[in-house]
């Protein structure tokens, strides 16, 4: 049985059996009173609304600090990985100017050591007018 039906029919069995004095008219509507605010406590839980709604805020303040985070983390991340590939193209730019340094050397060597008057040097001749510098040919020459 309800509480509410029970809180009743005791009302009702002692208005039945008590007379209609002032007291317990009373008594009477004051517990009518009390089974009305308990139907109204009843039929509106407002404070269980507003706790599951305040419960429901927090969750989803919760929830969108997770996602603010998890994405501050990605795009931290996605910075990371960028910077990464820059200093990545930065190395074998380096590696690259290393590289053409030390062709530069031997070109410059061989150049030196070359003969002009040899097959070779003759051939090389014919081979440079096709670029700005002899030693930009020699460099080709050497790197292929």
């Amino acid at each position: 049985m309800d509480p509410i039906d029970k809180l009743l029919s005791e009302l009702q069995a002692e208005y039945q059996q008590s007379g209609n004095s002032q007291t317990e008219k009373k008594e009477e509507e004051k517990q009518v009173n009390q089974v009305k605010k308990i139907n109204l406590d009843s039929s509106f839980p407002s404070s269980s609304l507003f706790e599951s709604s305040s419960k429901g805020d927090a969750i989803d303040n919760i929830l969108s600090e997770v996602k603010q985070e998890i994405e501050e983390k990605q795009l931290l991340e996605e910075e990371q990985k960028q910077q990464a590939i820059a200093e990545e193209r930065i190395r074998q730019e380096k590696i690259k100017a290393q590289k053409l340094e030390a062709l530069k050397g031997q070109a410059k060597e061989w150049l030196e050591k070359l003969e002009p008057l040899s097959p070779e040097g003759m051939w090389f001749e014919s081979f440079a007018q096709s670029y700005p510098s002899k030693l930009e040919a020699a460099i080709e020459y050497l790197s292929s």
